[in-house]
């Protein structure tokens, strides 16, 4: 039995959490969605780095502070883990998941000074894990040190799609294809060029990623309620984010306002929107892979995506693109947390953001299905995809868009009627350019050769040898 300011509660004796956390539990049986282990990790160093504080400066004598610090560390390396119980949707900004932490790290602790599991008066949850902190300032520090660690992860995972999309690009830079404008035929094109782009896109994804970490290297740890570090000793505060650097090697420093840190989240906000950002990028290319897939017989079928497994229960042989849809899935999920994410932070009210715990799980989630999605396509996508060149080739002659080549030495016009009799006459547009006379074999050769179309715009003389009809 264990007793809270609520009265009694019976608590399991195999587990490690108490009366807060049961009450918690009890209270909101909502999503079933537990916290991400990168957040239960960030977590625990915060309480790490509060613990090592307190012990140093005396308010943690003798053995209970290295304990509670090395029950810290275990949490951080894993442990404990399937100890925090608490739903992901809670009221109390958080309350019930700082009090979670406190209760499994106050009964490891205990233990650890040899006592057993759930002895208050060894570790008090409260009075000695908590000490000189609030779930105000505990958690949001917590969710910026996750948030900070799966930031980098995210930027190496889209490096590494950048590569691999540069790589097609240079492997594909000399097949021919036909460029599609709303659907319909354009401009030729090299299916190396649509690699590049790409490859542009995701490269502006992972600087933008990089230059949002600076905005969440202030923390309020120190700050307790609101901010003004209430009920902390003045020593502890201007301490407390100097011991969390070093325990998480992330250049976290104190917030110049706290106040500021504990009641805004536009930051959150702000990284949400990079996160968008490389989300509809990522839509756009899982969109185009599986068009330019599409077939492959009966399809644009310019490109063959790797099969990953079999497509269909009845149709034998049927591939699907399977990763370019779980992408898009993905994608669309991280634009809908956009959206709830910019609406938590500004239902922020006074000085806490009340809305907290959605925007942890929104904003935390966009992070995983991001850096799976990055990493789905980087290793067993688009490494593997294979172009079809005579099936490029041949779209492209038959395409009437071709002839749009020689809309500088012919007029609009001309060039028309060139493409309206090519495909009236059942040709393709270069034969229909040596059969009128206008120009031979070679010429036509030249004009349409994957270096012509790379290059930037047309050079004077390079018609030379286009007889206007």
């Amino acid at each position: 039995m264990e007793r809270d300011g609520l009265g009694e509660m019976p608590i399991p004796a195999d587990v490690y959490w108490g009366t807060h956390t049961a009450r918690a539990v009890r209270n909101f049986p909502f999503s079933g969605y537990r916290l991400h282990p990168a957040f239960v990790c960030a977590f625990a160093q915060v309480k790490q780095a509060c613990a090592r504080t307190n012990a140093l400066l005396g308010y943690l004598p003798g053995e209970r502070g290295p304990a509670i610090m090395d029950a810290c560390a275990e949490m951080a390396d894993g442990a404990l883990h399937d100890q925090i119980v608490v739903d992901a949707f809670q009221g109390g900004a958080g309350t019930s998941t700082n009090m979670n932490f406190n209760e499994v790290i106050a009964s490891r602790a205990a233990e650890l000074l040899g006592g057993h599991r759930g002895d208050r008066d060894l570790v008090s949850p409260l009075r000695h894990v908590n000490m000189h902190q609030s779930t105000n300032d505990a958690y949001p520090t917590a969710l910026r040190v996750a948030v900070l660690n799966m930031l980098a992860e995210l930027e190496k995972i889209v490096s590494t799609l950048q590569e691999t999309l540069q790589a097609k690009e240079a492997e594909f830079r000399d097949v021919v294809k036909v460029g599609r404008t709303e659907l319909t035929d354009a401009v030729p094109m090299t299916l190396g060029m649509t690699f590049g782009a790409f490859a542009e896109a995701v490269a502006r994804d992972r600087w933008r990623l990089f230059k949002c970490r600076e905005r969440l290297k202030r923390v309020n740890l120190g700050g307790t309620a609101i901010g003004t570090g209430l009920g902390a000793p003045r020593d502890y505060v201007l301490a407390v984010a100097g011991h969390l650097a070093a325990i998480t090697g992330l250049p976290v420093s104190r917030a110049e306002n706290m106040v500021d840190a504990t009641q805004n989240g536009d930051v959150f906000a702000e990284v949400s929107g990079m996160l968008k950002a490389c989300a509809a990028n990522l839509l756009k290319i899982a969109s185009d892979l599986r068009l330019l897939s599409s077939g492959p017989d009966a399809g644009l079928g310019e490109i063959v995506l790797p099969a990953l497994q079999a497509g269909s229960s009845i149709m034998a042989g049927k591939v699907n693109p399977v990763m370019p849809e779980a992408v898009t899935q993905a994608a669309l999920r991280v634009m809908a947390n956009d959206q709830m994410i910019g609406m938590a932070v500004g239902m922020g009210q006074l000085e806490l953001n009340h809305l907290l715990p959605l925007i942890t799980h929104s904003l935390i989630e966009s992070l995983a299905l991001l850096t799976a999605s990055c990493r789905g396509l980087a290793e067993d996508c688009v490494p593997e995809i294979q172009a079809r060149p005579e099936r490029c080739r041949t779209q492209v002659e038959r395409s009437g868009a071709l002839a749009t080549v020689l809309v500088p030495v012919l007029g609009y016009e001309a060039v028309e009627r060139l493409a309206k009799d090519a495909r009236q006459e059942g040709r393709t547009v270069p034969a229909q350019l040596v059969l009128s006379g206008i120009a031979s074999e070679e010429t036509v050769d030249r004009l349409f050769s994957p270096r012509q179309l790379c290059k930037l715009g047309f050079t004077p003389g390079e018609f030379e040898e286009v007889n206007t009809p």
